[in-house]
């Protein structure tokens, strides 16, 4: 039997961050909804680092490290094209 991995929402990852600044501890955050200290730990770096564009979901590249490999990608994949136009 396997345990199934909760999914958390925007909004829900939200809350939990806005009870951090209304002065909630992350130890009271994590009893009360049955979190790992360590995960809203990470929530909050992630916020603090990409403030609206933190959480948006899986296949939603926002980090800048992220898009830079995906247009990397992209440029290497049509100069294989090019190369194999023929000259």
């Amino acid at each position: 039997m396997s345990l199934k991995r909760r999914v958390f929402t925007k909004e829900f990852k939200q809350q939990i961050l806005h009870q951090d600044q209304a002065g909630k501890s992350i130890a009271q955050a994590s009893r009360e909804n049955e979190l790992h200290p360590n995960l809203i730990a990470k929530w909050q770096k992630l916020h603090e680092q990409y403030a609206q564009n933190a959480f948006q979901g899986n296949g939603h590249a926002y980090t800048q490290e992220a898009k830079i490999a995906e247009l990397e990608r992209l440029i290497g994949q049509q100069t294989v094209e090019i190369s194999l136009l023929p000259h």
